[in-house]
């Protein structure tokens, strides 16, 4: 083979091997999304529904059953906010619907604009804890050293394996970065003193 044969020949190898690693990286970043929802329907990794669950009229209560469902808050490493559940645990029947609430406050003095992003434990019930409501479907913003309850309503379907008897949400709160987003409507604010007095 004469010198611009060669030539040729590595610049197609140097081709096919550039279009490889392309269409890898193109795989790789086009199955996040594949991933993300793969895991919300089976509940893989705790993810739960992000968007409110639409409930069959069908679902009876079982009331020869409680599970004891366990409430968790987290925040992001260095978030300056305070942010807690209202009730630690909670026992429920299985297709019955519950409400509870989560407190966040702003510590800082400037607008924050944060989003909660929940989990399931243990993974096999994520796809069975259902949200009906939840301040995690969007974006909060808060003001500087404003502070509110947010609720969640949820119910644990019925088909729940019979083994698990307890479940724990946890929710992180991160900062978006963001700084727009509009302040969601309905939830109750409060101000200064009894905010701090939650």
């Amino acid at each position: 083979m004469n010198a611009p044969d060669q030539q040729q020949a590595v610049a197609r190898s140097t081709r096919k091997l550039l279009f490889t690693v392309l269409g890898m990286f193109g795989f790789a970043f086009a199955m996040v999304p594949f991933y993300n929802v793969f895991c919300e329907v089976t509940g893989l990794n705790g993810k739960t529904n992000s968007s409110a669950a639409q409930l069959n009229d069908s679902i009876q209560v079982d009331e020869s059953r409680m599970v004891t469902v366990a409430f968790i808050a987290n925040l992001n490493q260095g978030m300056p906010w305070k942010f807690s559940p209202e009730i630690s645990k909670m026992k429920v029947h299985p297709g019955q619907i519950y409400t509870t609430q989560y407190y966040a406050e702003n510590q800082t003095g400037r607008s924050i604009v944060a989003h909660a992003v929940p989990s399931v434990a243990p993974g096999q019930a994520a796809k069975h804890f259902q949200k009906v409501e939840c301040f995690c479907f969007t974006e909060q913003r808060f003001d500087g050293g404003e502070g509110r309850w947010m609720p969640v309503t949820f119910m644990v379907n019925p088909s729940l394996d019979k083994d698990i008897e307890e479940v724990t949400l946890s929710y992180t709160f991160f900062d978006t970065g963001a700084r727009t987003a509009a302040a969601p409507k309905g939830l109750e604010t409060l101000g200064g003193e009894s905010a701090g007095a939650m």
